[in-house]
């Protein structure tokens, strides 16, 4: 999937016209950040890594993490001391306070502060003063990208989390849970949006050629980094916090409702709403199947049916 993307990424780029120095350095930076991704997904990658390289490894991430983004800097020439600072900052700040909580339990305040961190960055930092080539339409892409990687040193490689479900596998009974809480779902959201206007059916029959790729778009930079903040380590944690699954899941649910309350206008209260619900099932699907990659499909048909389905009013 990493190669497939990234080599559709390189033919659109060329078709546009976009190649040389700059073009190579954004490249390979994606292809670090994008691999880190999809390599620690893979089954059995992260227990290996755990078991032989122990905390160093997170280390290691991050340190290549940094590396990534000074290729990126050097090679479009936006290199500056300020930028190169806040990246640092953003990197390293959670790998500390992962690493003073180390030999604690999962939940503790570090834990919840660099989690909070890594969602302010990927919502309000000045991602486009971050990463200004080419005219800023990576800048959301690499943002995320960055902070997964992050996540992924910080808490799968130093804190050690267990039962994140950061995997891409496939169970027996999954596909019944991942369209059984599709189909759940669109039945609560769709009558409730369009009673509460939220959304209106307005079908754009014209686009849905590019519905397999928007989908997998969506999956890759949208429900996996949500699912992976929200269900993996948010929902993962309250409901070790509280020592009830259920108390977990819905606290969880509710703090993803209100992470969408300044989108499209603040305070977005319908979004809120419709985004709790929707953080429900999600929660309820990585519960039942211990994988984020089925509750991230769920995640990924909802975003990409509404934008060719319906109207956001």
């Amino acid at each position: 999937m990493c190669t497939t993307l990234t080599l559709a990424g390189v033919l659109y780029a060329a078709s546009l016209g976009y190649g040389g120095r700059s073009f190579a350095a954004t490249l390979v930076t994606f292809s670090v950040y994008f691999a880190a991704n999809i390599l620690f997904a893979a089954r059995g990658v992260v227990e290996f890594v755990q078991s032989h390289f122990h905390a160093s490894a997170g280390y290691f991430l991050g340190g290549a993490a940094l590396l990534g983004y000074l290729i990126y800097a050097v090679g479009t020439d936006s290199f500056a001391l300020a930028r190169v600072a806040a990246i640092f900052a953003l990197i390293f700040v959670p790998l500390a306070l992962a690493a003073t909580a180390r030999r604690g339990a999962p939940g503790a305040w570090q834990d919840y502060v660099s989690i909070a961190g890594v969602w302010t960055a990927v919502k309000f930092s000045p991602s486009h003063w971050f990463w200004p080539f080419p005219g800023g339409r990576l800048a959301y892409v690499f943002t995320v990208l960055l902070c997964v990687t992050v996540a992924i040193a910080a808490f799968l490689l130093l804190r050690q989390f267990p039962g994140t479900g950061y995997n891409i596998g496939w169970g027996p009974r999954w596909p019944l849970h991942l369209f059984g809480s599709f189909f759940a779902f669109a039945a609560i959201a769709i009558p409730l949006g369009m009673a509460t206007r939220f959304v209106a059916f307005s079908p754009r029959w014209g686009e849905w050629k590019t519905l397999p790729f928007l989908t997998l778009a969506i999956l890759c930079f949208t429900a996996w980094p949500e699912e992976f903040l929200f269900r993996g380590l948010l929902q993962n944690m309250l409901q070790r916090s509280t020592k009830n699954e259920t108390a977990g899941w819905v606290l969880a649910s509710i703090l993803f409702g209100f992470s969408h309350i300044t989108n499209m206008g603040f305070p977005n209260w319908r979004y809120v709403i419709l985004a709790s619900i929707a953080g429900m099932f999600y929660g309820w699907t990585w519960r039942k199947t211990n994988s984020m990659f089925v509750s991230a499909m769920v995640h990924a048909l909802v975003d990409a049916l509404w934008h060719f389905l319906f109207r956001t009013l």
